[in-house]
């Protein structure tokens, strides 16, 4: 009888130690298998010209000044940039005007009400606009900016170099097909926009 309960004791012990050692193991491999699906979530592969690219994600906070600077550059590309043809200034300025505020709007009302847009498709002239800086602070929501940048004005006898200066600031909004970056354009206002040079076309 001795024998069976020092038997029995040890098989109990045995059983007790398989138990929680199964135990032990079962909530590391559940640990590991949360840690890798939520280090996996953080990846994205992207199908490139037939290239598997690996792409990573991170909080918004981490890219607001680079969205907020990208932000301001499309809207500025968007506005500034006309040809002589009246469905791609509308386009372009329907693009631009998602991106901004009212403040945008009146500059475009105005614009068109002096016959801004008229005298672009009448004489065939072409505007673009390349941007040079854009400072963007993000210390103080909602986010102040200042935009430099250089206009090309090409008539049929001339190319005229501007200089355009724009402030305004950012209010976060949700994001959309029109608006991906997810920031509002506000209290937009131009500095200053003089001419530079211009250039007589042979």
């Amino acid at each position: 009888m001795k024998n069976i309960d020092t038997a029995f004791r040890y098989v109990r012990g045995f059983t007790m130690l398989i138990i929680v050692g199964c135990i032990i193991i079962c909530c590391y491999t559940l640990y590991s298998s949360f840690a890798t699906v939520v280090s996996m979530q953080d990846r994205v592969y992207i199908l490139a010209n037939g290239k598997a690219l690996e792409a990573y994600s991170s909080d918004r906070k981490d890219n607001v000044p680079v969205e907020a600077r990208d932000h301001v550059k499309t809207f500025h590309v968007y506005f500034f940039t006309l040809d002589p043809d009246e469905k791609v200034i509308k386009a372009n300025i329907t693009k631009a005007l998602y991106l901004a505020d009212d403040s945008a709007k009146r500059t475009y009302d105005d614009l068109k009400e002096n016959g801004y847009y008229t005298g672009i498709i009448s004489g065939n002239i072409s505007q673009t606009i390349s941007i040079d800086s854009i400072q963007v602070d993000v210390n103080e929501y909602p986010y102040s900016f200042k935009c430099f940048a250089r206009q090309k004005i090409i008539r049929s006898t001339s190319i005229v170099n501007r200089s355009l200066h724009t402030e305004g600031t950012l209010r976060n909004v949700s994001r959309s097909d029109n608006n991906p970056h997810g920031f509002l354009i506000e209290r937009w206002n131009t500095l200053e926009n003089k001419d530079l040079s211009i250039e007589n076309r042979k």
